[in-house]
């Protein structure tokens, strides 16, 4: 009987801890708050694509345009140029080899035409990083364009959690 009884007050008190409030975030001296490292998870990795996927099929058919695809080809490229951006220490679209994005999708196979890249430096989600593509003109642009059809997303996380985000877009 007293097994019975421990069990169920351990599982009272692991449900009861799963409600507890999580603290206030902590305000920064420009009065917003400081954001949290971003981790990704072995779980995200297979949704990240999707979410972005989603996310930016919802904007494009508020401006009544055609929803992208997701592409292995520019997933491949994006990949490796978030890996090498983290390599080199910098965002910036030419790989340390001197490859172009359009290089970079010519050797991952891709036939279609490049529109072009979005790339970010940042402990954010991709959610939050489309974000902030989307409040620039140029990375907006790209995310908008009419003849877009393709996307590829790819990231690499450091052990800091600083996250590499490049995006590709093809037609």
């Amino acid at each position: 009987m007293t097994k019975l009884t421990l069990a169920a007050g351990i599982a009272l008190m692991m449900t009861l801890s799963a409600c507890a409030i999580a603290p206030p975030p902590q305000i920064g001296p420009d009065g917003q708050p400081i954001p949290t490292a971003y981790r990704i998870t072995p779980m995200d990795q297979a949704q990240i694509p999707n979410r972005v996927l989603t996310q930016i099929n919802l904007l494009r058919s508020q401006q009544g345009m055609q929803p992208l695809t997701l592409n292995p080809q520019l997933a491949a490229a994006a990949m490796a140029h978030s890996r090498d951006m983290s390599a080199q220490n910098r965002a910036w679209h030419f790989g340390s080899d001197g490859s172009s994005p359009l290089d970079r999708v010519r050797r991952q196979g891709y036939a279609g035409s490049l529109l072009g890249e979005d790339i970010s430096e940042t402990y954010e989600n991709e959610i939050a990083t489309l974000n902030a593509w989307m409040q620039t003109r140029d990375t907006r642009d790209l995310i908008m364009d009419p003849a877009a059809r393709e996307l590829g997303m790819g990231w690499f996380q450091e052990p800091s959690n600083k996250i590499w985000w490049t995006m590709l877009i093809g037609a």
